[in-house]
């Protein structure tokens, strides 16, 4: 799928090229054995993003390459691990690299994964078999353990697990903010039984929140999801709203097909409507008026233009409410969610 998505980029100037494309590039420019050193790094999708932009290129010219070099010399050459924190120093480097964003999340499962190489070890590993490694091992264990793989992985282990230990896991993964040296190191001897962990200075990491455990329930199979938040908002009502809010938001929408668009519209009314849009992105209320009749989506337009301001609040009520009816039609099987990963139903 890759092979056929990718093409074939000629390159002249730094500046059409975007951050992962001049990591591509710097790393084909310093050797096999130095881009491989800085590749094991990094995670399965990240090597396969770099990888796929390494391979879409075909020509980059030499001004180019010698300015990409130049940015890296001019980042180490001012900012040397001699003169700051190695951990300050990495995560400048990364933010030019990758983006601030992007950048944050590697650098905590670099830090992470340098303190409990089983760690990373699991990210290669297929689903069933990192449950059948961590099934028997403290729910808070499992949970960090869910919290540091990509979500989509993390969501196809926790369905692997025991029924009745799903919602406990989910929760204390919501729960999780900072991991204690004694956890990590707990961690780091149980995971060393199983494949080649490493013993050295384990410090606090930050980890989980609500927003990873939604983003784990987004890639759970529908069944497993509907009953771990059953038995999640039968102990704490609160965290499983929080939870179920933040995994499915309106946003997402825009990744609805047309068909689910207009099946949710016949569901909703118009006054309703227009508050939510209220808050909503131009990519969703692009999605929203494309799937309406030409004169509906006129009589829409005026109505958001003509409407007044709207407490945030509000908007926030109204989208909600929406996503209820959504997730309700997903549940009975007349529309499919996309939540930024693989679709739900």
């Amino acid at each position: 799928m890759a092979e056929e998505q990718a093409e074939n980029k000629e390159v002249t100037g730094i500046g059409s090229l975007e951050g992962i494309e001049q990591v591509a590039v710097f790393l084909m420019s310093v050797g096999e054995e130095e881009a491989s050193q800085v590749l094991k790094h990094l995670d399965p999708k990240e090597v396969q993003s770099i990888g796929e932009a390494m391979a879409a290129m075909t020509n980059v010219d030499k001004d180019t390459t010698t300015g990409i070099l130049q940015n890296f010399n001019g980042i180490v050459g001012d900012q040397t691990a001699l003169g700051m924190g190695s951990e300050d120093y990495l995560r400048n480097v990364l933010n030019k690299a990758l983006g601030k964003d992007k950048a944050g999340g590697v650098l905590d499962r670099i830090l992470l994964g340098r303190q409990s190489k089983g760690l990373e070890a699991l990210k290669w590993m297929e689903p069933r078999s990192i449950a059948e490694v961590i099934r028997l091992e403290h729910p808070q264990i499992i949970a960090i353990v869910l919290s540091y793989l990509e979500a989509d992985q993390a969501g196809q282990v926790i369905s692997n697990l025991a029924e009745n230990t799903r919602a406990d896991i989910m929760m204390r993964i919501a729960s999780l903010d900072v991991i204690q040296p004694d956890a990590l190191f707990e961690l780091d001897n149980i995971l060393e039984k199983q494949f080649s962990g490493q013993d050295g200075s384990l410090r606090s990491s930050s980890v989980g929140g609500v927003k990873i455990a939604a983003d784990i329930m987004n890639f759970v199979d529908g069944t497993a999801e509907a009953a771990i938040m059953e038995n999640i908002k039968n102990v704490d009502e609160d965290l499983g709203q929080e939870i179920e809010d933040s995994m499915f938001v309106f946003d997402n929408l825009s990744g609805v097909d047309d068909r689910g668009i207009q099946a949710l519209l016949r569901e909703v009314s118009s006054d309703l409507l227009i508050v939510a849009l209220k808050g909503a992105d131009e990519e969703v209320k692009e999605k929203i008026l494309k799937n309406m009749s030409k004169r509906a989506a006129e009589m829409l337009r005026d109505d958001l233009e003509a409407s007044g301001p709207v407490k945030l609040s509000e908007v926030e009520d109204a989208q909600r409410e929406i996503l209820g009816v959504a997730r309700r039609m997903a549940d009975a099987g007349d529309i499919a969610l996309s939540s930024g990963g693989d679709d739900y139903v």
